[in-house]
């Protein structure tokens, strides 16, 4: 399927487009320009799909959904952002949409409804609702939330007519929007029926469309994987491991994981399996402020584009963005205006070099996994598919380093040129990608 295939690419629109935090519900704004300005850029890049966060009504940072039909009033009308997919498939780009189907805003109208009625509305049975408690808002009833969150009211998914609201609005989206696919929020809390359910629904209308579930502790959740449910997952305990690994020079703990999941093994959990893989996202630090060594950085995404998987950049990361946690995850998801595009010009070329790679390798794509060598600060690696080898080398020490990947002579994809498998030369903070010829 063509989302095995490349690179995806994630935009928190809100954030990149400057938006304020809250919602006014006032006039609508036209910021979806600052994306459009901005697809070339990405198209040279080499990518294969946006992601796109919560771009719904909400009352703030989109996962407090207040209407499933209509485009954020911050960022514009649903005609400016069909426009602006048309454009990015124009580009030969996909677009995926962040599906929050676990929990809405407390100005979701239903449950406005059941705020105003009580037990004198239907649609009290959308949501878990105890009419004997009370809440911190003073609703005079208590309810199920998201993570202890009463502002994310937790929907009732079992409700059939909830079912049907939902699935009507999956079918709007493709069929207004034209997507590609849906990211599932918090899909750990999510039954696998729904899984089920959104699959057959999706696939009334296409056979490709790409299904991936947000999941925090992947260790229980194989069996999701499969035809009638979702296609990946995201990849938490390997983003862990990258960044841990290089802070703590124990390419060990990285290695660990990857035998761990995707090794020609019995007990590999996902072998086999796309995971969904990142260094950094909307909710976690950015890797090049949470990377102690900065000049690992090339290495790093090196690492994340030839492990098993899908790879995933975050906005900004060809320009070396940084950003801790703090005052509501908003220094996580700037504006894209906001960000040094000149801080580190070679990075944005070394990504650029990857996507063209993993485009091109059908090892990378669904090749097998099997570890070559290994010491705390070296790594070597092989890839296998259809007759293509690759041993991807890594060197994170401050000098150059001597490893063996084998016997015979290989190609560089990252520069071309020719050397020993039995004597691979991997310069300081380095990282190579061998084609054995």
């Amino acid at each position: 399927m063509w989302f095995n295939e490349g690179t995806f690419y994630q935009i928190y629109p809100l954030g990149y487009c400057g938006a304020e935090p809250y919602n006014d519900f006032g006039e609508t704004r036209h910021r979806f320009g600052k994306i459009e300005e901005n697809i070339e850029h990405i198209r040279s890049l080499g990518v294969a799909a946006v992601l796109f966060n919560p771009l719904f009504e909400s009352v703030s940072h989109g996962y407090d959904t207040v209407d499933f039909y209509k485009v954020d009033r911050r960022l514009g009308t649903n005609d400016e952002f069909k426009e602006l997919v048309r454009k990015f498939h124009a580009a030969g780009i996909k677009v995926v949409l962040d599906g929050v189907f676990n929990h809405v805003g407390r100005e979701f109208p239903p449950f406005v409804q059941v705020r105003r009625e009580g037990e004198n509305t239907p649609y009290r049975f959308w949501f878990n609702v105890n009419f004997g408690g009370n809440n911190n808002y003073n609703d005079g009833f208590s309810y199920e939330n998201w993570e202890g969150h009463n502002e994310l009211v937790r929907l009732r998914l079992e409700n059939v007519d909830l079912q049907h609201y939902l699935m009507d609005a999956v079918r709007f989206w493709m069929d207004e929007f034209d997507i590609d696919g849906l990211r599932l929020d918090v899909s750990y809390l999510l039954p696998p029926w729904f899984f089920e359910l959104l699959r057959r629904t999706a696939g009334e209308k296409r056979e490709d469309f790409f299904l991936m579930g947000e999941v925090i502790h992947i260790g229980n959740f194989a069996s999701n994987l499969s035809p009638a449910r979702l296609d990946s997952i995201t990849n938490y305990e390997c983003f862990k491991g990258m960044v841990s690994a290089f802070n703590s020079d124990n390419l060990f703990e990285i290695e660990h994981s990857l035998s761990r999941l995707f090794a020609d093994t019995p007990w590999a959990l996902y072998k086999g399996r796309q995971l969904f893989n990142f260094l950094d996202n909307h909710d976690v630090p950015r890797v090049y402020t949470a990377l102690k060594v900065k000049e690992n950085i090339f290495a790093l995404y090196t690492l994340l584009f030839t492990i098993p998987g899908i790879p995933c950049l975050y906005y900004g990361a060809e320009y070396a963005a940084e950003g801790e946690k703090g005052d509501f995850d908003r220094r996580l998801r700037p504006c894209i205006d906001a960000l040094d595009k000149d801080k580190l010009p070679a990075l944005e070329a070394h990504i650029g070099k990857l996507c063209a790679v993993r485009r091109q390798s059908r090892a990378l794509a669904c090749g097998s996994y099997a570890k070559v060598w290994l010491q705390n600060k070296s790594l070597v690696f092989k890839r296998e598919a259809e007759g293509e080898i690759l041993f991807p080398c890594f060197n994170i020490d401050g000098a150059p380093a001597t490893l063996c990947a084998g016997s015979g002579e290989a190609e560089d994809l990252l520069t071309g040129e020719r050397t020993d498998l039995s004597r691979v030369e991997v310069p300081a903070r380095g990282s190579r990608i061998l084609r054995k010829l």
